[in-house]
């Protein structure tokens, strides 16, 4: 390569904050005293945390410095597959933030909550429309627990037509968290095997369908990368046997404008508003996952609801099938608002981003192919899977060529998943990469593979440029360090 993203320029260590310091430095200015001076109880006062004595400049540099160890969407490619590390537009942030919204109380009464009401009305029949549904609850603060809506959802449903189900069909290709949603509804997972064209097939469905079983969960497109191609007929076997359909839409960045869920089947279906929908992603939350039914499940929502009742918007619970409110408020709405200005702002632009998505992905896929063996080699959706085969009787594996990627300054992607997939390098490029920073990506993996040819120890090391290099990963799960001595050391094998 001519020149690398990554580099080994300035990066500064930095201690905790309480490890910095001086007893009686201080960082503000204090109004003056018109109260009388009060001593706080020797014994009180010595209960509560020991706070560092920090000045302004010391507090700056210490987050500043943290800072430039972090690497996210504005940094640089994101590739993670399955989770859509897309770009998320500033515009986004700029109106979340504006006043009315920002400072919005769930307590206010509703003639003074009108403007957020009406964004929420209007965004669940935007999410309506785009998918093809009938009905949306923004209420889910993620998206495993729209998983877990839904699947509460099917129970409701079996339970108001006097059924009694208790397994639920989950395929080798949907996402992680399916049957953990299911299970914690009480719903036995029952996997069912893709063919060899990496999708589901009527057969093997219909084969584990029976009058026990709730329904499947389906990851449509599913965690190879490809659409389920026989949605249509295996969703005919479900209802036909008094199941339901749910889709897991994490991957719907590689549709809009293009499926409409609802007409090939689909009853449930949640969305993941941080994946599809460019809201911030990661670190913790907040996160929205809200859920779209047929017209059908529509009573058993979550409330409250967004309902307009003599021209006023409004939240009411007034729904008996209702599985109940999932927590305190109705949702994570600084995240709503970043969707529906994406929405708004693209409108049926959004078809292009699927599209370019698609083309992305196709795009590295058929790049990658060769340099990395490529597990299904047909056209993919919004990512492709390659895996370590070639790599491996070189004694180099996913995790030493990701490590590698590294240094060339691109995150990894994701590894080790799908399942099915062994040694699975899983690359999802996004709408918001262009040529040129996929044209560098590839090259960085072309490198790497030469030099798992010629130096293959170089890879076991790697990173090499990085603040700090190869960590015990389990150590550090199981073990954790909660201070930075000895971490903050290049080269330094630590957890």
């Amino acid at each position: 390569m001519k020149e690398l993203a990554g580099s080994s320029g300035l990066v500064l260590n930095e201690p905790l904050l309480f490890e910095r310091g001086k007893r009686g430095r201080f960082g503000m200015s204090m109004p003056r005293r018109d109260v009388e001076y009060f001593p706080v109880d020797e014994e009180l006062a010595g209960s509560g945390p020991d706070f560092p004595d920090l000045g302004e400049v010391e507090v700056v540099r210490h987050y500043t410095r943290l800072s430039t160890w972090n690497f996210g969407v504005d940094t640089g490619m994101y590739p993670l597959g399955s989770c859509t590390m897309k770009y998320n537009p500033k515009i986004n942030e700029k109106l979340a933030a504006l006043p009315g919204f920002a400072g919005a109380h769930p307590f206010l009464p509703t003639e003074l909550s009108q403007g957020v009401l009406k964004m929420m009305f209007d965004l669940e029949r935007f999410l309506a429309e785009i998918t093809g549904m009938d009905a949306v609850s923004l209420q889910p603060a993620a998206g495993a627990q729209g998983e877990l809506t839904g699947m509460l959802i099917f129970h409701a449903y079996h339970r108001s037509r006097g059924r009694c189900r208790s397994k639920i069909i989950v395929p080798d290709t949907a996402h992680g968290t399916n049957p953990a949603s299911a299970a914690l509804c009480g719903l036995t997972p029952v996997k069912v095997c893709s063919n060899e064209r990496g999708v589901l097939s009527v057969e093997a469905v219909a084969s584990a369908m029976d009058e026990d079983t709730a329904g499947i969960m389906v990851t449509n497109p599913n965690t190879l990368g490809f659409f389920e191609e026989n949605i249509r007929g295996i969703a005919e076997v479900v209802h036909d046997r008094g199941g339901l359909v749910y889709a897991d839409g994490a991957n719907m960045n590689a549709v809009l404008g293009i499926v409409k869920m609802g007409a090939i089947g689909i009853d449930v279906l949640h969305l993941n508003l941080h994946k599809t929908f460019s809201t911030p992603h990661g670190g913790g939350g907040p996160g929205a996952g809200p859920l779209c039914v047929g017209e059908s499940l529509a009573p058993f929502l979550p409330v409250p609801r967004v309902v307009m009742d003599s021209g006023l918007f409004r939240l009411s619970s007034d729904f008996p099938l209702s599985i109940g409110q999932l927590h305190a408020f109705y949702g994570n709405v600084g995240i709503m608002i970043r969707a529906y200005c994406y929405i708004l702002s693209l409108g049926s632009e959004l078809k292009k981003v699927s599209q370019l998505a698609v083309l992305n992905a196709n795009y590295v896929k058929e790049k990658l192919k060769g340099i990395l063996h490529l597990a299904y080699d047909r056209a993919c959706m919004h990512e492709c899977v390659f895996s370590d085969k070639l790599q491996a009787p070189l004694n180099v594996s996913t995790l030493d060529m990701v490590k590698r990627l590294i240094d060339y300054g691109f995150h990894p992607p994701t590894i080790y998943f799908p399942l099915v997939v062994q040694g699975a390098i899983m690359i999802e490029p996004t709408e918001s990469e262009c040529k040129e920073e996929l044209d560098l990506f590839v090259e960085a993996f072309g490198e790497i593979v030469k030099e798992a040819e010629k130096s293959p120890e170089l890879l076991h090391n790697a990173p090499l440029r990085s603040k700090v290099r190869r960590l015990d990963e389990t150590g550090a799960a199981r073990n954790p360090r909660l201070t930075c001595a000895g971490v903050i050391e290049r080269g330094k094998d630590t957890a």
